[in-house]
This record gives C-alpha cells, structure tokens and sequence, in this order.
C-alpha cells in the first residue's frame, strides 16, 4: 500500500444526502438513512469508516497469519460504533467494538491469542486511537 491514498466524493441528486464516493478506482453510493432524511441508498460516513476498520482488521489478520504460515481458514470481522459515555470524558465519545471471528482448526490457542492481540494493531486501528491531522481547503471550482 502506498502511503497517499485519495477519495473523491461529489453530491448526486438522487437523495438529499446521497453521494457518489469514488475510491481505489471503484464508484459507490454513500448516503443518510430514511429517518434521518436520506434515501437509504448506500452507507452513511459511520458505516464507512467502521466498515474500513473491520476491512483493515481481517486484512492485518490474514497478512500476519500468512507471515507466519499459520493455517487460518477464514477471518471475519464486524464493527459496530455509537456515541456513548466514555470515562474521563465530559462529553460522549465514539465507541467501536470489533468482534473477530477466525477459523482455522489447526491453530492453537496461542496462535488465537496472537491474532487477537495482531487485530488491535492493524493500521486503521492505530489512526484512530492516534491524534491525526485534518486540513481543510477550498477547492478553486467544483465539479458536477
């Protein structure tokens, strides 16, 4: 993976909040839900980001696994992310938990062990417990 990657998102009518993400040269649909006045067409920026999170999660598994010659069958990964009390904190917080599932019935327990520690460490995982920078510009036009 290169370090700079790139993602466009542009507005495209078909709801209120519905966008067009172009992203690794493949286009989906982003947008709200129905109750919060979207159309439901594709994922909102929650679902996308716990989505890159449980993605990066099976993909340091696998990567790590293979490093290792260890014989993983399967990995899955869910996400899940709310706005919650956090302790130390005056205001809410975002919380994700990942639920990691591997199959492999040759690994032993420390293997398991090892690939539960390794899924606290994928890259996503470590940008979001970390402090990261955020510029924001305007463009010079805007395209359709």
């Amino acid at each position: 993976m290169s370090d700079r990657v790139s993602a466009r998102v542009s507005e495209n009518g078909d709801s209120v909040f519905s966008v067009r993400v172009d992203a690794g040269g493949i286009a989906f649909v982003g947008d709200e839900p129905v109750a919060m006045g979207g159309g439901g067409l594709g994922p909102n920026p929650y679902e996308l980001l716990s989505a890159a999170l449980a993605e990066c999660t099976a993909m340091t598994i696998r990567w790590y696994a293979r490093q290792q010659g260890w014989p993983v069958e399967h990995v899955a990964v869910e996400v899940t992310h709310e706005k919650g009390p956090i302790e130390g904190q005056a205001r809410p917080g975002d919380i994700f938990h990942k639920t990691v599932a591997i199959r492999g019935d040759a690994l032993n327990e420390e293997q398991r062990r090892r690939l539960i520690d390794v899924a606290a460490k994928c890259p996503v995982h470590r940008t979001l417990e970390a402090t990261p920078v955020i510029t924001t510009s305007a463009a010079e036009t805007v395209d359709g």
